[in-house]
């Protein structure tokens, strides 16, 4: 290679001067350029995608920021419409609940009441059933009373005490006297009871007991017209015809009587141990006064309830 002239080297180093300001220049002018263009810093484009996210936050739930997992596919965040409607489902399901505790309280209550209601009438039952307990029985006929046909109890298991054509026995027909028409009209109800004629005898006297309220032969047609109603083969109804007369006049001249066929009848009606009950509260509220058909037809009658 060929050295280069002096004068060659001198013109080259005064061109390379005077160029070298307007290079100068000219990078000064393009730095700021390209400076703007210089690619953001990894701190710059996440600052820059949290700020979209959020403005998009905004405008999708306007009430509040979704869930943490809001943006994943795999896991999306839930839309207003769909909490509404899981609110308005847990609300239904909610009062649905309330309702069921609801019924299940009210019916709770009326079970407590139907069986307080229950003890009540059984622990009345009882209570009436001994109330008499300590109070004087008195069934012996004034001197000169009429009385009623000889009674003496048939044989076992369903003995008869009141008088009837089939009694062993004498009988004893019932005087009728033309001054005393309820005599009569007791009489005119026990003769058709007696002739198997139960629901004439029934009506006759429930008539008289309804006409002569405060006659002594009221409690007699009481207790006849429950016999006939066993009888006729009806010992519901006749159990309660029973237990009233005996309630309504623990003195009176037949309630005795209808305690120990109030018996009769529960057993027939399949109640063993409420016919035994009857007898017991005979033996106990008329103790030594109980009339000697009914205490010889005792033992049979609690034999056959197997009363212990």
């Amino acid at each position: 290679m060929l050295a280069q002239s002096p004068l060659a080297t001198l013109r080259t180093n005064m061109r390379f001067r005077s160029t070298l300001p307007i290079v100068t220049l000219a990078l000064l002018a393009i730095t700021p350029a390209a400076a703007q263009r210089r690619p953001p810093t990894p701190e710059q484009r996440i600052e820059r995608l949290e700020k979209q996210v959020r403005q998009v936050q905004k405008q999708v739930f306007p009430k509040g920021q979704p869930a943490d997992t809001a943006g994943f596919s795999d896991d999306p965040a839930a839309t207003q419409e769909s909490v509404n409607s899981l609110s308005g489902r847990l609300d239904a399901i909610e009062r649905q609940l309330a309702e069921i505790v609801r019924q299940s309280e009210e019916n709770g209550n009326r079970v407590a009441v139907m069986e307080a209601e229950l003890a009540r009438l059984r622990a009345d039952q009882d209570r009436r059933l001994r109330a008499l307990e300590t109070a004087p029985a008195t069934d012996q006929p004034a001197a000169g009373e009429q009385t009623e046909q000889a009674e003496a109890p048939p044989p076992a298991p369903r003995p008869k005490v009141e008088g009837a054509k089939a009694e062993s026995g004498p009988a004893e027909l019932i005087p009728t006297s033309v001054n005393d028409p309820a005599e009569a009209a007791y009489d005119e109800g026990f003769q058709l009871w007696n002739g198997g004629k139960y629901d004439a005898a029934i009506k006759s006297l429930q008539a008289f007991a309804k006409k002569y309220p405060s006659h002594r032969r009221t409690s007699w047609a009481y207790n006849l017209a429950g016999r006939a109603m066993l009888d006729k083969g009806q010992p519901r109804a006749a159990a309660e015809a029973l237990l009233a007369n005996y309630r309504r006049d623990p003195k009176g001249e037949r309630a005795q009587d209808s305690l120990f066929y109030l018996g009769q009848a529960l057993l027939k009606l399949g109640q063993p141990g409420q016919a035994c009950k009857a007898y017991e509260e005979l033996e106990e509220v008329y103790s030594g006064n109980v009339r000697a058909p009914l205490k010889a037809a005792l033992p049979g009658a609690k034999a056959e309830a197997k009363c212990s």
